[in-house]
C-alpha cells in the first residue's frame, strides 16, 4: 500500500507502468515460484501497489481515469507475461471496482475509489469450499441485536486477501440474498491464512479466510444478487482479466523457449546428421516454434478484439443482447488462450530438450502456472456456449453471462 500512489491518465501511461512493474517482477519470478506461501511477496506487490496501475479502472466522475477493458487487458498481459501470480493478485481488485462503480452507493464510492487512488488494494473473499457447487455459500451477514451487520464463515481461493487493505466478501443474509461487503483486511474476527499449496500461480497465496463475529459498517454492504439480475458486463470485465492473465503466461513461455533456443539448446543428432550445426538449422525446431509464435499472437489478437468488443459495450449493456456480445467474445478470448498457454507449457520442452528440465531454469512452472489457472473456469462450456449462439441463437443464460 502506498500513499503517494502514481496517478495514470492515459493509455500509454498505463501500459508503460506495467511494463516497469514488469521489468521489476521478472527477476524475482523464479525465486517466488519455488518459496510459495512460505514468501509473501510483499515487495513485488508494493510496486504494484505504488505504480498506479490499482486505480486505472476507477470512473472519472469519482476521480480515476476512467481507463477501459483495453488497457486493462494490456496491462495485466504484460505483468503475466513476467509473473502471472502476481498479475492474479488484483484481479478481483478490479472487479471490486467495476461493482462499486455500478452499484455502490455514493458515500461507499467515495470512501473506497479514495483508497483505491492512493494505492490501496481490495482482496477478494467469493469462493468456497465444501459446498453441492459453487454458489453453495454458508458465509453469512447477519444482524445483531443493535441492528449492525456481522459476518461468520470461511473462505478459499482468498486471491490478494493477505495482503489487500480491504477485502470483498460476499455472504447470505438473513433472508438468504446474497450481499458483498467490504471489510477492512485487520478487523478484528477475520484472518488470513497462508495454506495455499499447489502446483502453479504459487505466489497468489490464494489460501483460507476466516470470519468470526466480524463487524461490518452497513454502508460498506451492497446488494450483490441484484448486480445478476440484469444485463451486465462485470463477469466479461473478471473473464478478460483471466483471458489477458492465460495470455501473458503464453507469451512469457514462448520469450522463455525462444531464448533458451537462442542461448543454450544444442541441435539434436537426427539435426547434425542432416546438417544442422545449430538449433536454428533444425527444420522441425523451426516449423514447431513457428505454429507456436502464430498461436500465441492469434491468443493475442483474440484479447484485443475482445476488449475492443467490452469497450463498446461498456460497463452497464444496454440489453441481454449487448451483454451476450461482450461475453461471448471474451469467452472466446479466454478458452483459447487457455489451450495454447497449456500447450506452450509442453512445447517449450519438445523444442528445447532435455537439458530445459534441469530445476535450475524452473521452465516448467510455465506450464503449472497455466494449467492451474486454465481450469479456473471449463473451457468446454465456453465454446458449448459460443456454438450455441452461433448455430442456433441461443443466448447464454443469466442476461448473456458466461
Amino acid at each position: 500500500m502506498s500513499d503517494a500512489a502514481a496517478y495514470l491518465d492515459s493509455h500509454d501511461e498505463a501500459v508503460a507502468a506495467a511494463s516497469r512493474v514488469a521489468g521489476k517482477l521478472l527477476p524475482g519470478v523464479i525465486e517466488r515460484d519455488r518459496a510459495g506461501a512460505s514468501l509473501v511477496p510483499r515487495e513485488a506487490l508494493a510496486a504494484l501497489d505504488n505504480s498506479g496501475l490499482l486505480g486505472i479502472s476507477v470512473p472519472a466522475e469519482h476521480g480515476g481515469p476512467g481507463l477501459g477493458p483495453r488497457t486493462l487487458a494490456e496491462v495485466t498481459r504484460i505483468l503475466a507475461a513476467a509473473d502471472p501470480a502476481i498479475a492474479q493478485v488484483p484481479q478481483g481488485h478490479f472487479l471490486a471496482v467495476d461493482i462499486l462503480a455500478v452499484w455502490g452507493d455514493p458515500a461507499v464510492r467515495e470512501r473506497l475509489f479514495a483508497d483505491v487512488l492512493a494505492g490501496q488494494r481490495i482482496g477478494n473473499a467469493l469462493a468456497e469450499r465444501g459446498g453441492r457447487h459453487a454458489q453453495d455459500l454458508t458465509t453469512r451477514l447477519t444482524t445483531d441485536a443493535a441492528g449492525g451487520f456481522r459476518l461468520d464463515g470461511r473462505k478459499y481461493y482468498c486471491t490478494g486477501a493477505l495482503t489487500a487493505s480491504w477485502i470483498a466478501v460476499s455472504a447470505l443474509d438473513d433472508e438468504g440474498r446474497l450481499r458483498l461487503a467490504f471489510v477492512a483486511r485487520h478487523t478484528p474476527g477475520l484472518t488470513v491464512d497462508t495454506d495455499w499449496n499447489v502446483m502453479g500461480q504459487r505466489a497468489t497465496i490464494s489460501g483460507t479466510t476466516t470470519l468470526e463475529a466480524v463487524a461490518v459498517d452497513a454502508d460498506l454492504v451492497l446488494d450483490y444478487a441484484s448486480a445478476y439480475a440484469v444485463p451486465q458486463q462485470l463477469g466479461a470485465r473478471a473473464q478478460l482479466v483471466h483471458a489477458a492473465i492465460e495470455t501473458g503466461i503464453a507469451g512469457g513461455t514462448l520469450r522463455d523457449t525462444r531464448a533458451y533456443l537462442r542461448e543454450r539448446a544444442r541441435p539434436s543428432s537426427e539435426a547434425v546428421r542432416s546438417g544442422a550445426d545449430s538449433v536454428a538449422g533444425d527444420p522441425h525446431v523451426l516449423h514447431r516454434y513457428g505454429r507456436l509464435a502464430t498461436r500465441v499472437r492469434a491468443a493475442e489478437a483474440l484479447l484485443a478484439d475482445a476488449a475492443r468488443t467490452l469497450e463498446r459495450v461498456g460497463l452497464v449493456p444496454a440489453d441481454a443482447e449487448a451483454a451476450t456480445t461482450g461475453s461471448l467474445a471474451v469467452a472466446a478470448a479466454k478458452a483459447f488462450a487457455s489451450e495454447v498457454a497449456v500447450e506452450a507449457g509442453s512445447e517449450l520442452f519438445a523444442l528445447c530438450g532435455t537439458s530445459a528440465t534441469d530445476e535450475r531454469w524452473d521452465l516448467h512452472r510455465h506450464w503449472r502456472n497455466a494449467r492451474t489457472h486454465s481450469v479456473h473456469d471449463p473451457v468446454d462450456w465456453k465454446y458449448h456456449h459460443l456454438g450455441a449462439y452461433e448455430v442456433g441463437d441461443v443466448l447464454p443464460p443469466n442476461h448473456g453471462q458466461i
